[in-house]
């Protein structure tokens, strides 16, 4: 039998172990900026509808319930500017979704996947977990005319550095793609949180022009809604790829629960909860980016996302250390990439007691 871990890389977060050791000494204990996971309420109309819907006993739609086809459809026409026949499909959150795709594509051996060259770990552990060959590259030109290429990557508003992709370049990577035949797929699960660029989908018509062969969309309701515990994501795009990815889901048990589903309709259909989370995110943002800069960081590219993506000219674990002796924890760059080893992700995910305490130290020097 083949251990098919050992084909994976470690997992990032245990060799965080001894520097969150460090930060957890503090006096005044650790303030945990590593990872983006939401810690603001569930929104009430959101609970209330999972509540509602609790008395599930039949097995649940792979497809998603009618009313959640139409929920995410209105959204990404609303959100996304998408204008023409989509094909869209609830998953079970976005990281098995990314981990299982170039599975589920039928990408194997021999094939390549094109990752960006800082991305979330997951793009590469769903490429070997394929049996394929990664490639990190940001710019077609430099993949030449290899026919190798069935998937790219893209992901904007970048995780972990918050950068912006144009309309421009989105285009040209899908017109490279479709003339080789291979499938583009947008991560857009920080779409919504633009702060001084405002992100563009992969399906709006600047774009695809309301044509979204060859091209995927992937969204989470983890940020936007603070769904992270409900596993709530969802797919918009080629309605060939989405039934293809409905198919093989069927067989393989790939279900959204019953009561995570109407909670999605629930979240999908407000607004008034997204603003409200907005603010507070926008509000820790300006705090820690302020006492970042006082403290000697440089802060690149971070229009948009949950993160701030810093520099103290060093390497990355340096500064994680660094961090730790103050008692904040920082996720090091080389988590995301050869080419970011001189930076660490900074989340804007900790409560505003927790976030204040940062700033405190930070400026403390």
């Amino acid at each position: 039998m083949t251990v098919l871990s050992a084909s994976l890389p470690d997992f990032p977060w245990d060799l965080l172990q001894p520097a969150k050791q460090v930060a957890a000494g503090h006096p005044d204990g650790i303030v945990d900026l590593s990872i983006g996971t939401p810690v603001d309420p569930v929104p009430p109309l959101i609970r209330a509808a999972l509540t509602e819907a609790a008395d599930a006993p039949g097995y649940p739609l792979t497809a998603g319930t009618p009313a959640l086809r139409t929920a995410m459809a209105d959204w990404l026409a609303r959100t996304c500017g998408a204008t023409g026949r989509l094909g869209v499909l609830p998953t079970i959150g976005s990281k098995e979704l990314v981990a299982w795709l170039p599975t589920l594509l039928g990408i194997g051996r021999g094939d390549v996947v094109v990752i960006p060259q800082v991305c979330y770990p997951t793009y590469e552990v769903g490429v070997r977990l394929a049996g394929a060959e990664v490639v990190r590259s940001d710019s077609t030109l430099a993949l030449g005319p290899d026919p190798r290429v069935k998937m790219i990557w893209i992901n904007s508003p970048s995780n972990p550095t918050g950068r912006v992709l144009p309309a421009d370049h989105l285009r040209k990577v899908v017109d490279w793609a479709r003339e080789r035949g291979a499938v583009v797929v947008s991560d857009e699960c920080y779409l919504t949180l633009g702060w001084d660029e405002q992100p563009v989908s992969v399906l709006s018509d600047e774009v695809c022009g309301g044509d979204y062969t060859g091209v995927i969309s992937v969204h989470s309701l983890s940020k936007r809604s603070n769904l992270a515990g409900y596993r709530a994501g969802f797919l918009g795009g080629d309605p060939a790829l989405i039934a293809e990815l409905l198919a093989v889901r069927k067989h393989a048990g790939m279900i959204v629960p019953a009561p995570v589903q109407a909670a999605m309709v629930a979240a999908l259909g407000d607004e008034f909860h997204v603003t409200a989370q907005r603010a507070l995110y926008a509000a820790r943002r300006e705090s820690l980016r302020e006492a970042l800069l006082k403290a000697g960081f440089e802060i690149e590219h971070s229009a948009a996302g949950l993160y701030l993506w810093s520099t103290r000219g060093e390497d990355c674990w340096a500064t994680v250390d660094w961090l730790a002796q103050r008692g904040i924890l920082a996720a090091p760059g080389a988590f995301y990439g050869p080419a970011a080893a001189r930076h660490v992700r900074i989340a804007l995910t900790a409560t505003d007691e927790r976030v204040a305490a940062a700033v405190s130290r930070l400026t403390a020097g």
